[in-house]
């Protein structure tokens, strides 16, 4: 296995590049060729609009997730910690980033320790790179990762395209499918599936409801492009633009969200890869996800304050609310696309 120092320089690196560079997508979510029928006369009070919803034995005032994004350093942990205190504010759901660095090194542990202490209630996910499955990881150090935070459930993420323009990245994704098949069967919590921003395929959606993942987080192209993360930190020209090459790859998030559904329609969707609002998690929603995952705006609130953190998911909650008030949908699952609320606009 790597050592630790070279993981947590790269966490530092990660959070000061998402903060500071432009490492957005070449492409677009998708999300702009929808929109909702807007209902003049919605015969409902914005007062009783339901954003609320229940998943995996948690109840949630709305279907936003604080996206995995971090842990393994000292300011890692402390936006750990404001984005742990605003969720359990907002009763929403909340990820961690990936757990690898304080299962290296015990000693980075209370950065992501801190989200479960600081939200007692919350709906909170571990988080673990499954590639990690072939380079000596199994279900011991999956059940580590849960217990470190008391975890509802684990993110194994998957990003083969971040690894593969990664000085030394990791490479070997070969035979994953049947590892994680017995994570799966052997972990007490469910296990959710996550790409990391280029998208989910039907062939990957089969392939991982195959393994009796219980969720897939599509994370689709439109958001931050981590190759673009990569190329800020690539060690010379050559890596660099290697990375460069691949800023619009993906599949964008409104099409991932429909590939999953169709493929495989038992298997809960979260959302994430370019959401910017409470309207685009709405869209999402309406298009067959149970929660919609934003990433860097909370960060970058987050960076500031608790209070900054708590005043944009308050933000992303009313957005929710006015959509489904102009739209006429009182409770959450109205928005269902089988209700017409959403249509695709022709360009």
């Amino acid at each position: 296995m790597s050592k630790v120092a070279p993981i947590d320089q790269r966490k530092a690196d990660h959070i000061k590049i998402n903060l500071e560079k432009d490492v957005r997508s070449a492409l677009t979510t998708g999300l702009e060729h929808y929109h909702f029928v807007h209902e003049a006369l919605p015969e409902l009070d914005l007062g009783q609009i339901d954003t609320s919803l229940s998943l995996f034995g948690k109840q949630l005032a709305a279907p936003i997730l604080i996206s995995s994004m971090t842990g393994g350093t000292e300011e890692a942990g402390e936006i750990n910690q404001r984005l742990a205190e605003a969720a359990q504010e907002m009763k929403i759901a909340m990820g961690v980033g990936s757990q690898r660095a304080a299962l290296e090194n015990p000693r980075e542990t209370p950065t992501f320790s801190i989200a479960r202490k600081a939200a007692p209630d919350i709906l909170l996910f571990a988080n673990l790179g499954a590639v990690q499955l072939n380079y000596g990881y199994g279900i011991d150090q999956c059940r580590q990762a849960v217990d470190m935070i008391q975890a509802d459930a684990l993110i194994l993420h998957l990003n083969p395209l971040q690894e593969a323009v990664q000085d030394a990245g990791d490479t070997n994704f070969s035979g994953l499918a049947k590892k994680i098949e017995e994570i799966c069967k052997k972990l007490e919590v469910p296990v959710i599936a996550k790409e990391v921003g280029w998208g989910i395929s039907a062939k990957t959606a089969k392939l991982l409801a195959g393994c009796g993942v219980s969720v897939i987080d599509v994370a689709g192209a439109g958001g931050t492009s981590w190759s673009q993360v990569e190329m800020y930190r690539a060690p010379d020209e050559f890596t660099r633009e290697l990375a460069a090459t691949f800023v619009g790859w993906g599949i964008p998030t409104a099409d991932s969200i429909l590939n999953v559904k169709k493929a495989v329609p038992e298997v809960t969707v979260f959302a994430s890869g370019g959401i910017k609002d409470g309207l685009d998690i709405a869209k999402c929603i309406a298009l067959g996800a149970t929660l919609g995952g934003m990433a860097g705006q909370f960060l970058k609130a987050a960076a500031i304050s608790t209070k900054s953190a708590i005043r944009m998911m308050k933000l992303t909650k009313r957005q929710i609310e006015v959509t489904m008030f102009a739209a006429g949908a009182k409770e959450i699952g109205e928005l269902d696309v089988s209700h017409g609320k959403l249509a695709k606009i022709d360009r």
